[in-house]
């Protein structure tokens, strides 16, 4: 049976926020609040929490996996980028969209894509999800919380609870959260190619 942290969407309350890390640091698999419905996440490196979302989701190891960030000091370590492509992220975040870069030897083999090694990389602006990343200090592996046949993410923290609080350790409540998912960027080959329309605005990727 899972925990459940109803936490306050303006104002997390520290506590709540460091137990959470500690389950994710003991090898836990958290659902939690971002700008754009709910994400499930758990340690970069953690082999057995990754396999466990990937049952839940439903996904193979061809799927794009995002690391959450909560800023860009992080970028460098995790993913490559030329000058153009930074400051096209500096401009764009934080905020409602998801980058494909390519991947560095820091991120783990399993979490890039196959083909490409590239990996997403996301600075979010919900508080909670920002919460979360400062107090574990370092990016969270995520994907968007999708169940089923559904195509967007999960928004309903009680719904998420019904369906999954056997399945996962943590329930961070942060609200009724929007459905509408990130826009989708590829600047791993330079020129900005957007891969998926969404809650970010795509004017400034077309040029």
């Amino acid at each position: 049976m899972s925990q459940y942290f109803e936490v306050h969407p303006m104002n997390p309350q520290k506590r709540l926020i460091q137990q959470a890390v500690d389950i994710i640091r003991q090898g836990g698999i958290v659902v939690y609040p971002t700008d754009s419905g709910y994400a499930i996440g758990c340690q970069i490196g953690d082999k057995k929490a990754v396999d466990r979302i990937c049952q839940i989701r439903d996904i193979d190891k061809e799927h794009n996996f995002t690391l959450m960030c909560r800023d860009l000091s992080e970028l460098s370590t995790y993913a490559r980028v030329d000058n153009d492509a930074f400051r096209l992220l500096k401009n764009n975040t934080p905020g409602p969209y998801t980058f494909i870069l390519k991947g560095t030897k820091e991120v783990p083999k399993r979490l890039l894509n196959p083909k490409r090694k590239t990996i997403g990389i996301r600075v979010p602006t919900n508080r909670i999800a920002l919460a979360l990343l400062e107090e574990l200090n370092e990016p969270l592996m995520s994907t968007s919380l999708i169940l089923g046949n559904n195509e967007l993410a999960e928004s309903d923290p009680e719904t998420i609870r019904e369906q999954l609080e056997k399945r996962v350790d943590l329930i961070v409540d942060g609200g009724h959260k929007g459905e509408e998912p990130t826009t989708v960027v590829d600047l791993s080959e330079g020129a900005p190619v957007v891969i998926r329309g969404g809650s970010g605005d795509t004017q400034p990727f077309e040029f």
